[in-house]
């Protein structure tokens, strides 16, 4: 899975609108040779600030509702792996699960995680309506290839990164949809980058423009190269990986096998393993 489609996107408020536009840009990335399609945070619609909790859960749907099932159509018509997004529906009243789902190339679902890291900051509250996740999910493995899954505001929490990576993540995958702000575009230049470095892997992070978004959907490198940047402009970009300068990375920049984890474990507030 060597080439990877990076889609920066300005969803609306139209789930159904969106879902059209998620299906043509999957055929756009298998038209030229794309392995794999990342697709931002908020993929099935834009929740903007006056829609309510209520609101938003009436649009969300089960893992195995019509909005995934029609992109499982679309990833195994196009021999396409898939990184969507979507409103999970929760058992909670008015809250749901901002989830990222992982579809394989013949359009089955081989992965989904909840986001843990809720967005109450800068004025944000997305407590108010979603409800945050328990677990992080294992990377998805595709051949030598192995993908650690996290969800925008996860990028500022270097632990989840590291766990990932420590289970195997040689790429790591953190669709966003990353609020403007004062240093809103240097704070997500710097997170992306600093979470590749620190574990000698790539990072793909696709991300919503427009709206209230910056774009700027990047992808990585080990060494914390930027090969893509899409700035403000909705697009696609389709980029080659190469694992072999992740074992280069990290035999040179051992920082995995360098950690001193029998005395992190010493501290009364170090919980990372």
């Amino acid at each position: 899975m060597s080439k990877v489609a990076l889609a920066q996107i300005e969803s609306s408020t139209n789930k159904e609108e969106n879902l059209r536009s998620a299906v043509s840009i999957i055929e756009q990335a298998g038209r030229r040779g794309a392995e794999l399609i990342t697709f931002p945070e908020f993929l099935m619609a834009f929740s903007p600030a006056s829609q309510s909790p209520e609101e938003l859960s009436k649009i969300a749907e089960a893992v195995d509702g019509r909005f995934i099932s029609t992109l499982c159509e679309a990833a195994s018509k196009n021999r396409v792996a898939v990184l969507a997004t979507i409103y999970e529906t929760s058992a909670t009243p008015n809250r749901v699960f901002d989830t990222a789902v992982w579809l394989d190339a013949f359009g089955n679902v081989a992965m989904t995680y909840r986001k843990i890291h809720l967005y109450d900051a800068f004025g944000f509250k997305e407590s108010a309506k979603f409800e945050p996740g328990s677990a992080i999910s294992p990377p998805v493995i595709s051949g030598e290839y192995r993908f650690g899954i996290m969800i925008c505001y996860d990028l500022r929490f270097p632990e989840m990164a590291r766990i990932l990576a420590l289970e195997g993540a040689n790429i790591l995958v953190a669709p966003a949809g990353w609020v403007q702000g004062d240093l809103k575009v240097d704070h997500w230049q710097t997170m992306i980058k600093a979470r590749a470095l620190e574990n000698g892997c790539y990072l793909i992070a696709p991300g919503q423009t427009g709206n209230i978004y910056i774009g700027h959907s990047m992808i990585v490198d080990p060494l914390g190269r930027s090969l893509v940047d899409l700035d403000a402009e909705e697009g696609l970009e389709v980029v080659e990986l190469n694992l072999a300068l992740v074992q280069e990375t990290r035999e040179k920049l051992p920082l995995l096998k360098n950690r001193r984890a029998d005395v992190y474990a010493r501290s009364p507030n170090a919980k990372l393993p």
